[in-house]
């Protein structure tokens, strides 16, 4: 049986280089023959902002508690139907693609408007009604793969671990262990194209073949090895003292003898 993929885009100028991507990314699906759905937040004019709008049958009409009124829209069934179109997206996916420009260090607020939307609580966090038993490896997308395909205006020295703009890994780190590892996604290796505004044709070109080798791989490739939850490397929620041993931020959180290993 085919595998189905979803690409999920935001960039509002067909012209541009992240459409660019889009574009070879369906095509080159389609000749691997994967079910291919499309999630093109611009065109779809989608709403970004998560507020009151979004639960039209509020269980408390005096004050908007987001985790209350999500709950509820989703297991009655009451959620708005632009966000129960993009949740069936996902549980139909096998693996989710990202293509979004880095704006201002992060994704477009398009983008996150439909993380903040679409992640219902008891769907994407609250899994099966368990607060927080279910996530950091486990969770709704559990056995389903993520990667991200980011557009960078600088250089790539820019964003190396010395660079001014800080890593680039540390810097998605929010999107990749948060967005996605957390809900249960294996989440693969950012794939960034540096310098975009200065790319001559044939650095183009090359671009473009080497994400393409990332779509043949898509189901092969190794995932970055974050930490789980249901492992002993937590205690209490807390790293174990004798892991990562005279290291402090985020990628603490990486397993580094499984990246070595692989």
């Amino acid at each position: 049986m085919s595998k189905t993929v979803l690409v999920v885009y935001a960039h509002p100028e067909p012209k541009s280089l992240t459409r660019r991507f889009v574009s070879d990314t369906l095509q080159t699906l389609d000749r691997l023959g994967y079910n291919v759905l499309q999630s093109d937040l611009y065109s779809m004019g989608w709403k970004a902002t998560f507020d009151a709008a979004d639960f039209p049958h509020r269980t408390n009409p005096d004050q908007l508690m987001f985790i209350q009124e999500s709950e509820h829209a989703y297991v009655t069934g009451q959620q708005t139907q632009d966000v129960i179109a993009e949740q069936q997206k996902l549980l139909a996916a096998d693996a989710v693609i990202f293509h979004f420009p880095l704006w201002w260090f992060g994704m477009p607020a398009i983008l996150k408007g439909w993380i903040d939307r679409v992640y219902a609580y008891g769907f994407a966090y609250g899994y099966q009604g368990k607060g927080n038993r279910y996530r950091y490896g486990d969770g709704i997308f559990k056995g389903k793969r993520a990667i991200l395909s980011v557009m960078v205006g600088g250089p790539d020295q820019d964003y190396g671990l010395r660079g001014i703009n800080g890593s680039l890994d540390e810097l998605l780190f929010p999107i990749t262990h948060g967005m996605l590892f957390f809900p249960g996604f294996d989440v693969l290796s950012t794939h960034a194209v540096y310098g975009t505004g200065k790319l001559e044709p044939a650095a183009l070109e090359a671009e473009l073949t080497a994400w393409n080798s990332r779509l043949e791989q898509l189901f092969d490739e190794a995932p970055i090895p974050f930490r789980r939850q249901d492992s002993e490397d937590y205690h209490a929620n807390i790293l174990a003292e004798h892991l990562s041993k005279g290291e402090t931020g985020l990628m603490m959180h990486i397993d580094k003898q499984l990246t070595k290993l692989t």
